[in-house]
């Protein structure tokens, strides 16, 4: 038996930094999004090994992968004794704060969850995603929704307009924990208004969810890579209503108004040698 499924990527719309926790984790407060730019992962059943193959990146498919972990984690908890064969076609960049790794680790859960009939709860495989990583709930529930703690205490949020999105990934990639590290509250830090964002979005407020882009991270990253902040200008001189570091970065996403507008702005985006993506949010 055979299934085959998408991981869809995310971007974050605003990005709170409230404090560092006793478990070591910094406390955050983020609205989340998902897009239409996605991996694609086939899963085959066998007899009892998982094994995994990967396309469009140079990532290690041992034991440490993300997929591979959610396979086992998901065996273990449903006492499965077959095997299966993944197949995973990255489109997502690496390490490039929309969230691929994660995607790729719900995906599978909801996947096998399926193809070896175990039967879990949304809720249940949530709680499994939180053992793997902070974004994989949020990558398990999709759509709009805010979220608190270490990204795994989540609220859905009504679905965010149709908008068109160009993702720019610079040549460089970003590690997160280096960027949570560096993290310092302070004047130059560009703190969201949540609330206010989540407004703009049950109002279907475009020009409100332009104003309100805004992550706490941005500074450290830009700091590190001030070729960050010329994307952004780079962006809005193109024609996009906003522009936002998503995650920890480095990569940049430009709000459009719609798919057309978006592919305007990427045809007039002066290209140095970056990723650029156009795609768009979508419900789930």
């Amino acid at each position: 038996m055979t299934l085959t499924t998408v991981a869809r990527a995310k971007i974050n719309l605003t990005l709170d930094v409230l404090g560092k926790r006793p478990d070591g984790y910094h406390e955050v407060e983020m609205v989340m999004q998902t897009i239409e730019l996605h991996d694609v992962l086939e899963f085959v059943l066998s007899s009892r090994d998982i094994t995994l193959t990967i396309e469009g990146a140079n990532l290690n498919p041992g034991p440490d992968n993300l997929v591979r972990r959610a396979a086992e984690l998901i065996r273990r908890r449903g006492k499965i004794r077959a095997g299966v064969k993944i197949r995973l076609a990255k489109a997502i960049p690496v390490a490039a704060g929309l969230g691929g790794g994660s995607s790729d680790a719900a995906a599978t859960l909801l996947a096998l969850n399926k193809l070896w009939g175990i039967g879990l709860s949304l809720s249940e495989l949530m709680f499994l995603g939180e053992q793997l990583g902070s974004d994989v709930p949020f990558c398990l529930l999709g759509g709009t929704a805010l979220a608190k703690g270490r990204g795994e205490q989540l609220e859905r949020l009504p679905a965010c307009p149709y908008l068109g999105l160009v993702l720019v990934k610079p040549q460089f990639s970003v590690s997160t924990a280096c960027v949570y590290q560096g993290y310092t509250p302070g004047p130059a830090v560009n703190r969201p208004n949540n609330r206010a964002m989540a407004d703009a979005i049950k109002n279907k407020n475009i020009g409100g969810i332009a104003q309100n882009l805004a992550n706490a991270l941005e500074s450290v990253t830009i700091k590190m890579h001030p070729e960050v902040a010329r994307i952004k200008e780079k962006l809005i001189r193109a024609g996009a209503l906003g522009a936002l570091m998503s995650g920890s970065g480095p990569t940049v996403f430009g709000l459009a108004k719609d798919m057309e507008t978006a592919r305007a702005i990427a045809s007039c985006y002066k290209n140095d040698g970056d990723q650029v993506f156009v795609t768009a949010t979508i419900d789930g």
